[in-house]
């Protein structure tokens, strides 16, 4: 399902003036307002608010938390989980080269290559200095479109900078041995920097099906409001080309006083970013705070609302924003959850192990620990169930060209796990 455009917050910007105090988004030319949720739009999560089915009803399939050679049986397969690589440091982000191999980041500021067969090299030389702290290091990793000839690699992390903190977006080239990244730069400082606070990133990175470069970053925790405002690069999906100029026609582009660079406004800690290889739509994962994580489908100019219009409550167990869950001029998410999930990275399964997954979108559950299974028609989540609950934080979960699917364990002693069908 596709709908239609709206706008980045002309009826929205009065209630964010009045619940943040903050000035008000300019609207971007073209963008018409649709305002509200969709009929069709399924919703899940704390359910009894509505007037439809609960989106899970059954009991979480949960495993012991060790691999080994216990069989885990979901609704749709069965499987085993295996350890392909261990003795990794909070590993956060990972992508498949060409030749099998999977390069990873490790968010103490470590890139490493791991072989076909699961043995974990050295330290890749040349890395970007990274701010460990709080959330804070290397994060995201992603590969050139022609890295078969170019070698190219993107990372994003967290940077130091003039004022604090920030996200930023680099590039180098991986030699040809695996072992360092050479003509390492800065493309992107997501400013302004921030002078306290280690948290909300963001920091996923990805080349959409235009061949742009699409970068999510965090609202930065401390002032909310920031993922409002147009001339602040926190709480936002960025479009960029690939040197990390600002993407042609990108929708603020002729707003004044707006950053070139946005392409959607209103997020919190997008901790994962994917495309459905089915409509080659771009799907943005939302970390919530108590509930209120989010499943986006991307709209150029769009407002997913943060801190405006949430499903969920502060830490505190009061209300953010407005207190309410819609707003006009604010688009509603695919899906969420209350209670939380606390999703990171996701992606979609199109692999031939698991032939009854394929069109799944897996979101990396951290709290309740877990794997989250949505079910897809389109672009639209028909369902949702919840797999390998209660034992394991996860960070990010990726299918392989083997067709297997690989879980980042969210630990000091982290690993990945491989999931194998079981006869």
């Amino acid at each position: 399902m596709r709908r239609p455009a709206r706008s980045a917050l002309a009826a929205a910007a009065a209630l964010l003036a009045a619940c943040a105090a903050e000035p008000a988004p300019a609207q971007p030319a073209g963008a018409t307002a649709t305002g509200g949720r969709a009929e069709s739009m399924p919703r899940f999560g704390d359910f009894s608010q509505f007037e439809v089915a609960p989106s899970f009803t059954g009991t979480p399939s949960t495993w012991s938390g060790r691999p080994g050679p216990d069989v885990v049986r979901t609704s749709l397969a069965s499987f085993r989980v295996t350890s392909f690589a261990t003795g990794l440091a909070r590993p956060w982000g990972a992508v498949f080269l060409p030749d099998g191999q999977l390069l990873v980041t490790e968010r103490p500021g470590r890139l490493r290559l791991i072989a076909r067969d699961g043995r974990v090299g050295p330290p890749i030389a040349g890395v970007p200095d990274v701010v460990a702290e709080g959330q804070g290091g290397l994060l995201d990793v992603t590969l050139a479109p022609d890295f078969a000839t170019t070698r190219e690699v993107f990372l994003c992390l967290a940077g130091a900078a003039q004022g604090g903190v920030l996200t930023r977006l680099a590039s180098g080239r991986l030699s040809p041995d695996g072992t360092r990244l050479d003509g390492v730069r800065t493309l992107l400082d997501a400013t302004p920097a921030q002078d306290r606070g280690r948290n909300h990133y963001g920091c996923r990175v990805l080349f959409g099906p235009d061949g742009k470069l699409y970068l999510t970053t965090g609202d930065r925790y401390i002032e909310k409001p920031r993922a409002q405002r147009l001339n602040d690069l926190a709480g936002k999906v960025l479009r960029l080309e690939r040197d990390g100029r600002p993407a042609a026609g990108n929708p603020y582009a002729n707003t004044p006083g707006a950053r070139p660079e946005i392409f959607a406004v209103g997020v919190r800690n997008p901790q994962g970013l994917t495309m459905n290889p089915a409509t080659r739509s771009l799907f943005e994962i939302e970390f919530g705070a108590r509930g209120g994580d989010e499943v986006n489908l991307l709209r150029p100019g769009a407002n997913y609302g943060w801190p405006i219009v949430t499903y969920g409550i502060d830490y505190d167990g009061s209300a953010i924003g407005s207190g309410r869950t819609a707003a006009p001029g604010t688009e509603q998410p695919l899906w969420y959850a209350t209670p939380a999930a606390s999703p990171s990275g996701g992606n979609f399964y199109v692999g031939d192990a698991f032939p009854a997954w394929r069109g799944s979108l897996f979101l990396a559950g951290q709290s309740p620990p877990g794997l989250v299974r949505l079910t897809t028609e389109g672009d639209r989540v028909t369902g949702e169930e919840r797999m390998l609950w209660g034992r394991t934080r996860f960070r990010h979960v990726l299918p392989g060209p083997d067709g297997f699917l690989y879980l980042l364990t969210d630990e000091n002693d982290g690993a990945i796990l491989r999931l194998e069908p079981a006869g």
